[in-house]
């Protein structure tokens, strides 16, 4: 080595910083994924394992977890397609019933086109065909039989659930696990109930005829044929969500523009499936209960004695009794008030001794007083709105959350969060699909996460990590679709988009459910004297707390910002490594620590030291 070489710490900011170049932001790291900085230092995240081997339904909008008064613990969770609790072993199917479904007789009596047929079965097959008039049932919602007798000789329907595909407005087919022993046009007969119709996952623009601009179309005139569908519109059916909350022991769960049920967690009550609040307002968007008063609290919902929907308008039931709607009852605290500044409430979390509910352009407090009122309104801030139902959460009695093109907080007054990710958070990102954004408080490492939907995906690929006591950021790939914190469980939970309830992190895992998980840091481009000189990199001295494996150390070197960047490396650094030779030259340089994670390997950077001089090219 050269007697002027010498070596330099490689020490960065805490938290990555991508609001420019990789040379505009030296100093800095500036790349990342399974990374998160504690005490200034980064290191890789914990892994995770399925708590439930078996997938659900759909793919999970908001998640809750709570404990009974026996301290017996519980999870629900809504997607799509049904609604499910988690009674810490299995997960539960608890979707509602279908309002106007009581129980449908099916059997050899039905007449359809003059032909009897209640079930129609074939040999051998697992194809059920069931004949009820005017059905109501689309492909894909699900029915429940309560009792069933006599169908294909060896069919036992009670007690299951099936996934329907229509054949027409009277007659629909499911598939079983089993085949039919005996082919058989009208025998048998059986109950079913009609569950609540299967959601959206995704939002869709329609284009139907009428919709979009009058008469705008892709033709070469520019101008649409008569009857033929738009080819772009400003209608969308939006994608369904959830809101969870617990009154006491039971689940309160809404449906976004439904009803509000009810699951009873009382083991030897336990209901099969929610129940809806038979007094509660017939179209909610969202609902969350009041700290402390115990409200019910609906907002979007329908005005009382109108019944018409307001976007804007908060409903409540009376204290302690979410039986009870109706304001002009003696006694009774339930209410409603009609917020202004936007065009709709988006979402709502409980702070403290307040509820925080953002339309989609400003911050409201609503605070309880009692009686007359019952509670009072107070506007918090504008032009800050949340861009999702789910992407606020309140840490500490600060409101912190995502709006539309930047990070806010609330402790009395809204400021705009010094965000070091931002550009790169907001220049990737689905506009499509906002509603899907979720963020949730990770309390071990204080921290809040927000998944989100890339340009690229339509489901949550993509977070940002926020700690907000080291005031540091960090971003990564995510399978996850909502968040939910420790108190319950241990470690946080979370469901992924491939339909699997999660344990988040647990205690001494670092793979994927088994497999590897990948994690990695790079930092922005250094170099000496302002880049007037040519660097000479020869030897790494690395210095890492690391269990169960090894890393890999890579150094890209670089001439200018745009030339063709030479590595060298990857460079395998295990605890017994005490240097590293290596020859790079460049007038600028990054580095990257990485790891596969095939061996559930545990790491944190400390403070690497680099062996330079001053050289020229060759």
């Amino acid at each position: 080595m050269s007697t002027n070489s010498r070596l330099v710490k490689l020490n960065f900011k805490p938290g990555i910083n991508r609001e420019s170049t990789e040379y505009a932001e030296e100093g800095s790291w500036y790349n990342v994924d399974k990374v998160r900085f504690r005490q200034g230092r980064p290191e890789n995240l914990r892994g995770y394992v399925k708590r439930v081997d078996t997938a659900f339904d759909g793919i999970g909008r908001d998640l809750i977890a709570w404990s009974d008064n026996d301290a017996f613990k519980f999870a629900a969770f809504g997607t799509e397609k049904k609604l499910f609790a988690y009674n810490n072993s299995e997960n539960i199917d608890v979707t509602p019933v279908k309002e106007t479904s009581v129980g449908t007789n099916v059997s050899a009596v039905v007449t359809i086109d003059g032909t009897n047929r209640g079930f129609y079965t074939v040999a051998s097959q697992t194809t059920i065909i069931v004949s009820v008039s005017s059905h109501g049932a689309e492909t894909g919602d699900f029915v429940t039989f309560t009792s069933s007798t006599s169908i294909g000789g060896n069919q036992d329907l009670s007690g299951k659930t099936f996934a329907v595909s229509v054949i027409n407005a009277h007659r629909f087919h499911f598939e079983t696990t089993t085949a039919a022993q005996s082919t058989q046009n009208d025998v048998g007969t059986a109950t079913l109930k009609y569950l609540l119709p299967t959601g959206t996952a995704t939002a869709i623009t329609n284009l139907g005829y009428g919709a979009g601009v009058y008469n705008a179309g892709t033709s070469t005139t520019g101008i649409r044929a008569w009857n033929q569908p738009a080819s772009a519109s400003n209608i969308i059916t939006r994608n369904t969500q959830w809101s969870l909350d617990t009154f006491g022991e039971d689940l309160i769960a809404c449906r976004r523009g439904g009803r509000i049920y009810k699951w009873d967690t009382t083991i030897e009550s336990n209901p099969d499936r929610a129940t809806f609040i038979s007094a509660s307002p017939s179209v909610n968007n969202s609902i969350l209960v009041s700290p402390n008063d115990r409200h019910l609290i609906s907002f979007g919902s329908t005005e009382f004695g109108t019944g018409n929907f307001n976007p804007m308008l908060v409903r409540w039931s009376d204290q302690n009794n979410y039986d009870n709607w109706t304001p002009t009852d003696q006694d009774s605290t339930a209410g409603e008030n009609i917020l202004t500044d936007g065009t709709e409430v988006v979402g709502a979390v409980r702070s403290r001794n307040a509820v925080n509910i953002w339309t989609d352009n400003a911050i409201w407090l609503m605070t309880f007083t009692g009686p007359p009122f019952t509670f009072r309104f107070q506007p918090g801030g504008t032009n800050c709105g949340l861009i999702g139902p789910h992407a606020a959460v309140d840490f500490d009695g600060v409101s912190i959350w995502m709006g539309k093109d930047n990070f806010y907080a609330f402790d009395g007054q809204v400021r705009n969060l010094d965000c070091t990710v931002r550009r790169f958070i907001f220049d990737d990102f689905n506009r499509n699909a906002e509603d899907k954004v979720f963020a949730g408080i990770n309390s071990e490492f204080k921290e809040i996460i927000w998944l989100y939907c890339s340009a690229s995906s339509d489901e949550p690929d993509k977070y940002v990590l926020y700690n907000p006591l080291e005031k540091t950021w960090s971003f990564g790939t995510t399978i996850y679709s909502t968040f939910e914190d420790k108190d319950v469980f241990g470690n946080t939970i979370t469901t992924d988009v491939s339909s699997f309830l999660i344990d988040n992190e647990p205690e001494g895992i670092f793979t994927a459910n088994g497999e590897a998980q990948n994690s990695f840091i790079e930092s922005a481009a250094f170099d000496i004297e302002d880049g007037n000189e040519i660097m000479f990199m020869d030897r790494l001295i690395p210095d890492f707390t690391l269990s169960n494996g090894n890393l890999q150390f890579s150094i890209v070197a670089q001439s200018f910002p745009v030339n063709d960047a030479i590595t060298k490396g990857p460079f395998t650094i295990t605890p017994d490594t005490k240097k590293v030779d290596l020859r790079a030259r460049g007038r600028q340089a990054i580095v990257r620590v990485s790891c596969d994670g095939t061996g559930g390997t545990e790491w944190r950077y400390g403070s690497l030291r680099l062996s330079l001089q001053e050289d020229g090219l060759r």
